[in-house]
């Protein structure tokens, strides 16, 4: 929050105080906004008269008046931060917009149970069998900071998973996850190959669970599964009415311009991924062309394209939302 002034007082800075709601004392000031009033000689610190040059006058004008203070350029122009590394003047990369790029400081959504796990709760679990699932109820230990929708399992690969249900009073209800990774049990015939994959479609194919957020780097399967999963809940179930489909238009490039079409046309470039999951999910391989091509035109008509631009304020009922590349967003 910045304290009012007058005119006259902004050369010398503005000060910022903390707001009211913060319950704190009004005058509590936290810092000082400076305001570049004056034109610094660019011949003073060695330099031509450029756009650049200005700011790192204006920069070393200002260490100059305040030599106790610390002085830091942040900017995104990586030229301009080297030309202050050279003049001395501390720089750094402004990265409040930056996307992490660190994959394991996110939260993954799984976790792995410790080897004793099964002896440490022999004496408070309780198990039982509900419309073809296996549920356990078990009193939470210290270091088992679990949360609702988070996936455990045990090292090895006949250990079984579970999906914590829900967390209340201290007590955890878990729910031994369905196992899609070979046999006939598929979804729309696609099986997981590792665990991460089992528990994308064990979340996908739940009716109970409304947000489904999958983080992987590319080819690891996120719209097969997406898409996979809600062929079957539509198509199979009948769960959903369609599907609709969406993603960010930016482009890797030059932009090719305007398209022309309708809008679901207009995406049809965007929608690579779309087309390409749809070719292994419709078996091109099996019925022969004219299989491929009534397959091909009965998903196309449960499918919608849509652009994420027109979306806001609209509401889908009975629809499976299907968002891709959300990271750009």
């Amino acid at each position: 929050m910045i304290e009012a002034h007058g005119a006259e007082k902004i050369d010398k800075g503005l000060k910022l105080v903390r707001p009211k709601g913060l319950n704190l004392r009004r005058d509590s000031q936290i810092g000082r906004l400076l305001f570049q009033t004056g034109t610094p000689d660019p011949a003073k610190s060695r330099m031509k008269k450029l756009p650049d040059n200005q700011i790192l006058a204006a920069i070393l004008h200002l260490h100059e008046q305040h030599p106790q203070t610390d002085v830091v350029l942040v900017s995104k122009d990586i030229n301009l931060r080297i030309k202050a590394s050279i003049f001395g003047v501390p720089a750094e990369d402004y990265e409040n917009d930056r996307a992490l790029d660190d994959f394991s400081l996110l939260y993954s959504g799984h976790s792995e149970l410790p080897a004793d796990f099964w002896t440490k709760h022999a004496k408070d679990l309780r198990s039982w069998s509900e419309k073809g699932h296996t549920y356990y109820e078990l009193k939470l230990r210290k270091n088992e900071d679990w949360a609702p929708h988070q996936f455990l399992y045990l090292a090895g690969d006949d250990e079984p998973e579970f999906r914590v249900l829900s967390i209340r009073d201290g007590i955890a209800r878990l729910q031994i996850l369905d196992d899609f990774t070979g046999g006939s049990h598929s979804v729309w015939g696609i099986h997981a190959r590792n665990r991460e994959q089992n528990f994308a479609l064990n979340a996908l194919t739940d009716p109970e669970i409304d947000f489904v957020t999958l983080l992987g780097t590319a080819g690891t399967g996120k719209t097969l599964l997406a898409l996979a999963a809600g062929l079957a809940q539509v198509m199979d179930q009948q769960r959903y009415r369609e599907i609709i489909m969406t993603r960010v238009t930016v482009s890797v490039g030059e932009d090719i311009g305007f398209l022309p079409g309708t809008e679901e046309e207009k995406m049809t470039p965007w929608m690579g991924a779309l087309t390409d999951n749809l070719e292994v999910l419709t078996n091109p391989s099996e019925g022969g062309s004219w299989g491929r091509a009534a397959t091909n035109d009965l998903l196309a008509s449960r499918i919608k394209i849509r652009s994420t631009n027109f979306m806001r304020g609209r509401t889908f009922l009975n629809r499976y939302v299907i968002v891709d590349e959300a990271h750009r967003t």
